[in-house]
């Protein structure tokens, strides 16, 4: 019984210590690499969520609320720039259309960014707040 108290004990204490240090902190570095997800709701009537991955080299992949797009990353200390390419041309709704062309909008826009618990803001005229992709 003890045996088994402890054991619990020490997966609980392992299970805690791998998502602390998985955490980001104010201090940690940019996220590349990494797929960071809009922190919003799905539109109805979808499950689709926008998000947006920056490789070491600059290159993004954007997921729009319908389409997708390419585009490039300067990431320097806190200050990031973002140009986008050509969105793909998938029938959507008008209002999920409109919701692309506002977030890549706000996207270009972005002029810095900051940790802010374990939200990655993005800000601009728009301040788009983001979190890491879990599954």
């Amino acid at each position: 019984m003890l045996k088994n108290r402890v054991g619990r004990a020490l997966a609980l204490g392992a299970l805690l210590s791998a998502v602390w240090v998985s955490r980001p902190s104010a201090n940690e570095e940019f996220p590349f690499g990494r797929e960071l997800l809009l922190d919003t709701r799905p539109m109805k009537g979808s499950k689709r969520i926008p998000g947006i991955e920056i490789d070491h080299d600059g290159m993004a992949a954007i997921d729009l609320w319908c389409n997708t797009m390419q585009g490039r990353a300067v990431v320097s200390a806190d200050a990031i720039t973002i140009s986008t390419g050509e969105k793909t041309d998938r029938p959507c709704a008008a209002e999920r259309v409109q919701a692309d062309d506002d977030l890549a909008a706000a996207l270009i826009q972005v002029t810095h960014w900051r940790w802010e618990g374990d939200s990655l803001v993005m800000n601009g005229p728009k301040e788009l707040r983001f979190r890491l992709h879990t599954n």
